[in-house]
């Protein structure tokens, strides 16, 4: 184990962290609200931590996945951690474990809060909130690796660590320049969308929190009714650019380069498509009598659709209130989510349809026992590999999934609230039904349940594996002991 690498990264992401809380000290300025000492503060000791783990430089640079894995982590536990400090000493969030549980919800891109009343917090504290978001939707590391100076393989494995999806790939054969095309496109739309809201009358400071909350398909909103209050061609804009966000980020790579055949071919963008619209119509279809008109249901359905299946969160109205079909439609969109190498959350539509042809080859393999046929995606035959590690995390989604809802349900809730709570923040959703539903928050929930939902907002961020390699025995003693293991 490479453990003065891992501690020379940590220690760059730190100082990532307070360059990016002085981000809320300037709001801090601009509005005049003292709460911007805490963040100072926050900002100087993350600073001084991180350069105390840079002091002895590393001698060997290069790692493997492990460390790949341990540094991803570690750096997420860390910046959740050091995060939450200003919420809590400022006496914004005055338990510890509710303003960490928000700063984990924030980065992991989640949107679940705990907070009662969100339009009694600062500027300050709303706009850290919403970086949270977008420094946590296209990943903190994959920032760093577009500014480290080296380009080396082992690098790679940090992205594939820190990235969704079934397989990481280069766009272009630097990893650090696949990271910065990756957050050129990130920022590129983000200022796209923010210009387009600021159109439709909202503040800056409205346009720029909504956009940056949009952009990692977070949710934390600034208003206690989330995007209810403003107008249609605001929640139309904020519908479109949350399903856009859902999408592979290699497809507007391809796209900006003029390779137009190419993105239009990609597979899994059409199926998030299809299921999106098709959750649209049956939704549509359902509400439209109780909504009144058609404009007014097909506008609420996109919306809610578009930010449950990209794992958004925001609401225009309690959807909880719909009928059974169309919350077990939503429901659907919670497990599905958006694409692989998007800022959404979910399963990710790809491994979705690589398990749904496995099982058809499986049958086919009934009828034609002779016949050796492959799974094919993206119009290329799936490797071995690829099959099994998405039934590997199949079985380990469902495995967590039904440890955390047994975990929360010793509170005693109900079974919607127990399940769609562990759904919505194991996917990075935010919002459920029942006791945490739209209109509702997490507050209400106990320690230990806060504990399991926050390892499930990491775990579910972070692909499962590298929050579990960290509890490995093999992992834990190699990181202590005295000399490397070989590898």
């Amino acid at each position: 184990m490479n453990r003065a690498m891992i501690r020379n990264i940590l220690g760059s992401v730190l100082e990532i962290e307070a360059a990016l809380l002085f981000i809320p000290v300037l709001t801090a300025v601009f509005y005049r609200e003292s709460v911007g000492w805490y963040y100072l503060g926050a900002a100087a000791l993350c600073f001084l931590v991180g350069f105390l783990f840079k002091l002895r430089k590393p001698k060997d640079t290069v790692f493997y996945l492990k460390e790949g894995c341990v540094i991803t982590g570690l750096s997420w536990i860390l910046l959740s951690f050091f995060g939450c400090l200003p919420l809590f000493a400022s006496g914004e969030i005055p338990r510890f474990e509710d303003a960490l549980f928000e700063t984990v919800s924030g980065f992991t891109t989640t949107g679940a809060s705990i907070v009662p009343a969100v339009e009694e917090l600062t500027h300050t504290a709303l706009m850290w909130r919403s970086l949270t978001h977008w420094i946590g939707g296209m990943g903190v590391l994959v920032f760093l690796l577009a500014i480290l100076p080296s380009s080396g393989s082992s690098h790679m494995n940090i992205m594939r660590a820190e990235s969704p999806g079934p397989s990481v790939g280069k766009l272009v054969p630097k990893v650090r320049s696949t990271a910065k095309i990756l957050y050129m496109i990130y920022f590129g739309m983000t200022i796209l969308e923010i210009v387009f809201l600021l159109f439709g009358g909202m503040t800056f400071f409205e346009s720029v929190n909504t956009s940056l909350a949009t952009a990692g398909t977070g949710g934390f909103g600034i208003k206690n009714d989330s995007l209810l209050s403003y107008s249609p061609y605001i929640q139309w804009v904020v519908a479109v650019f949350m399903i856009l966000f859902g999408v592979n980020f290699n497809v507007y790579y391809l796209l900006l380069f003029g390779q137009v055949r190419k993105a239009l071919k990609c597979e899994e963008v059409r199926y998030y498509l299809l299921i999106t619209l098709g959750a649209i119509g049956i939704i549509c279809a359902n509400i439209l009598a109780t909504v009144g008109n058609l404009g007014d249901a097909l506008r609420h359905s996109v919306f809610t659709v578009g930010s449950l299946i990209s794992s958004t969160g925001f609401a225009t109205l309690d959807f909880d209130k719909w009928s059974a079909t169309a919350r077990t439609v939503l429901v659907t969109c919670m497990f599905i989510g958006a694409c692989a190498g998007s800022t959404g959350g979910g399963i990710k539509v790809s491994r979705i349809i690589i398990a749904f042809k496995t099982v058809l080859k499986e049958l086919n393999s009934y009828i034609h026992p002779k016949a050796v046929k492959k799974v094919q995606f993206e119009g290329k035959p799936v490797e071995h590999e690829v099959v099994r590690a998405v039934n590997v995390y199949l079985i380990t989604f469902m495995t967590i999934f039904a440890t955390s809802i047994f975990l929360v349900s010793l509170e005693g809730k109900d079974l919607v609230t127990n399940f769609t709570a562990v759904i919505a923040t194991f996917n990075n959703i935010g919002p459920g039904l029942n006791m945490v539903g739209p209109t509702t928050n997490y507050a209400h929930f106990s320690v230990l349940s806060k504990i399991v939902l926050m390892f499930d907002m990491l775990a579910g961020r972070l692909e499962l594996f590298p929050m579990l390699l960290l509890f490995h025995p093999g992992i834990i003693r190699s990181f202590f002991k005295k000399s490397p293991v070989k590898q």
